[in-house]
């Protein structure tokens, strides 16, 4: 199992501020060794604010290697671009349409079609083109930005659904019963081959669950949130005082 890094933070806010800084320093890394730097965005306020700090921060904008940046999601909504619910038009909103990107360094996934398998299907052979994998090789994205639902799911790997027991591809969909519909994601193992990996958990709906994630057995299939584990990546968890509030002091990163 990778070394966990669990930080405790007053606000969400902070914790935006702390992701941001991150975000510098895992770009930077990855464009002095490679020459490109791969992030796969996350949904949710908190990411939304360090979204936004990204693009309207003087400092911390002219930090960015934007010219060198391949921008992916980690799951979508079966919705089409310009829903509220859509997660690339939030990013969008908040960073994308502000930042010195071109639209080929943008790769989203496409909520919009009513067949969720083909989604799937394109996005992840747009992500094999891009980071030229061959047969059975996942994506070592530098960094991919997670949250955690209030019942422990993360991307949109819901406790008890199939997508939860897919070994072999990078991108697949997934029906969610208890909301009634499906959703486009990366799998575990394709998370898990991550060089860097963050989650942002902020509120007290989320105390109880995380407390399982960190602190209770693995159980997965309940809990898929103990799913990502990166296999040869470092692992962060960047936690508000509210979600934060029945974790033991011991787990906690100094």
């Amino acid at each position: 199992m990778p070394q966990r890094h669990i930080q405790l933070f007053s606000t969400c806010a902070e914790i935006a501020s702390y992701a941001s800084r991150e975000v510098s320093r895992i770009s930077a890394a990855a464009v002095s060794a490679r020459g490109v730097f791969s992030i796969a965005l996350a949904g949710g306020s908190t990411p939304k604010m360090l979204y936004a700090l990204m693009a309207e921060h003087p400092a911390l904008r002219n930090s960015l290697p934007w010219d060198k940046m391949q921008v992916f999601f980690g799951d979508e909504r079966h919705v089409a671009p310009g829903h509220a619910d859509s997660n690339f038009q939030m990013a969008s909103d908040a960073m994308l349409a502000k930042a010195p990107l071109e639209p080929q360094q943008i790769h989203r996934i496409k909520g919009e079609y009513s067949d969720t398998a083909q989604a799937a299907t394109e996005y992840e052979e747009e992500i094999r083109r891009t980071f030229a994998l061959k047969t059975g090789e996942f994506p070592r994205f530098d960094l991919i930005l997670l949250g955690m639902g209030n019942e422990g799911h993360t991307l949109s790997l819901f406790p008890g659904t199939k997508a939860l027991h897919e070994a072999q591809r990078v991108v697949t969909r997934n029906w969610i019963g208890k909301l009634y519909t499906e959703r486009i994601t990366l799998t575990a193992p394709a998370a898990n081959a991550a060089a860097n990996v963050i989650f942002m958990v902020t509120g007290s709906d989320k105390a109880c669950a995380l407390k399982a994630v960190l602190e209770g057995p693995h159980e997965p299939e309940q809990l898929p949130a103990q799913m990502i584990q990166p296999a040869d990546g470092s692992l962060a968890w960047l936690v508000d005082a509210a979600a934060g509030s029945m974790l033991s002091k011991e787990i906690l990163t100094s």
